[in-house]
């Protein structure tokens, strides 16, 4: 049953538009998917979807209907509102039509029943404290797109469910294992692991491409002006750089991880086939 909803003083519209804010999501643990591509994704990976609104003046009927028969069997709820009403909760300049109140999936590090050996081949990804939205999304994306075991977000990264991260992630969120854990939980975890630890750093002198990437591993990204922490140098772990040919100073960290991560996968016999 899909719900009208004409106001924007309307109790389901001013709790969505508070998710905008980190605090609310936070306090909430819920969080905003807007356009078809994302809402869509967290249907088939099968998240919790609490409410949805469309804007039927941006969205054809047989979409609607489409995406209704699935969220209402996924148990949101469905509201109709008028584009002005859409825009107090939107946060891109041209909305789609549609967006979803989410649940979001918090998940422990430390409880993690990975087996010993934590995902076989695949590397873990660590961002240290990545600040810029779209760089965390773009190397959720492009892990995703080259396989990893999982992410995990020290303090200080941008928020994953802020709304610039989620549309950055074009949906492969929800394809991979996210956590939050401090510096001294990853080193804790992988060392529990016997998974060895990189950190890229462009200062290093050893090359990323000299590095068996077919054998378990943590890669480390840092912060965009920083670097890694030096928690993360002061360790056992091992730094590898990306040559750089020309005169640039240095790659963006998502630039970077795409560089390397897709390394790994070559070598681990990723192909077209």
């Amino acid at each position: 049953m899909i719900q009208t909803i004409s106001s924007p003083d309307n109790q389901h519209i001013k709790a969505a538009a508070a998710l905008r804010q980190k605090k609310q999501r936070d306090d909430t643990g819920l969080f905003l998917l807007e356009g078809l591509h994302l809402v869509e994704a967290a249907i088939n990976e099968k998240w919790l979807i609490e409410q949805t609104f469309f804007c039927e003046d941006r969205l054809a009927r047989s979409q609607i209907a489409e995406f209704s028969e699935k969220l209402l069997a996924n148990g949101s709820k469905i509201f109709a509102v008028s584009s002005s009403v859409f825009k107090k909760i939107a946060e891109t300049d041209t909305p789609q039509g549609i967006i979803a109140v989410a649940r979001q999936c918090r998940v422990d590090l430390s409880a993690t029943t990975q087996p010993a050996k934590v995902g076989d081949s695949l590397p873990w990804v660590v961002l240290d404290a990545v600040q810029d939205p779209g760089n965390v999304g773009t190397i959720v994306r492009n892990a995703d797109a080259a396989g990893v075991a999982g992410i995990i977000l020290t303090p200080g990264c941008a928020d994953i469910y802020a709304g610039k991260t989620v549309r950055a992630t074009m949906g492969s969120m929800f394809h991979i294992p996210i956590y939050k854990a401090s510096v001294q939980q990853c080193l804790d975890f992988f060392l529990e692991r016997e998974i060895p630890v990189y950190v890229a750093d462009a200062a290093s002198a050893e090359s990323y491409a000299e590095i068996d990437w077919r054998l378990p591993c943590a890669i480390v990204f840092g912060n965009e002006g920083a670097g890694v922490s030096e928690l993360f140098r002061q360790k056992k772990t091992r730094s590898v750089a990306i040559p750089i040919v020309g005169k640039a100073e240095s790659l963006n960290v998502a630039s970077a991880a795409a560089v390397i991560l897709f390394e790994a996968a070559r070598q681990r016999g990723f192909s077209l086939s």
